[in-house]
């Protein structure tokens, strides 16, 4: 789930819009969706980091329950705000059943 959520952060950084629209078009999140978000996030800032302290667990939040995760996996923007970030759910049982993280994204945004 870590590097599923961060995975995105990635390709976000890279405006790689159609990869991150394969990734969450089954849910309304589409390359054209995903674009806006984020070119939202860089008329506030100039670079979203993608470096080993964007990695970091202190920016993903997890609330963790018994069948679903909420998670947010905020942005490292070059002031340290920490304002911008992803929101999702993780289907745990689903989870189980793909091998992998089931992840619903919900918004991307400031909080």
């Amino acid at each position: 789930m870590r590097n599923a959520m961060f995975r995105r952060v990635e390709l976000a950084a890279m405006s790689r819009y159609q990869e991150l629209g394969e990734l969450d078009g089954e849910h309304g999140w589409t390359a054209d969706r995903w674009r806006e978000a984020i070119e939202e996030y860089f008329d506030e800032y100039d670079r979203l980091g993608i470096g080993a302290s964007a990695r970091g667990p202190q920016l993903l939040q997890i609330e963790q329950g018994t069948t679903v995760w909420t998670v947010r996996q905020v942005f490292e923007d070059p002031e340290g705000d920490h304002d911008w970030g992803i929101d999702a759910t993780v289907d745990l049982e689903e989870s189980d059943e793909i091998g992998g993280a089931a992840i619903t994204i919900v918004a991307v945004g400031p909080h």
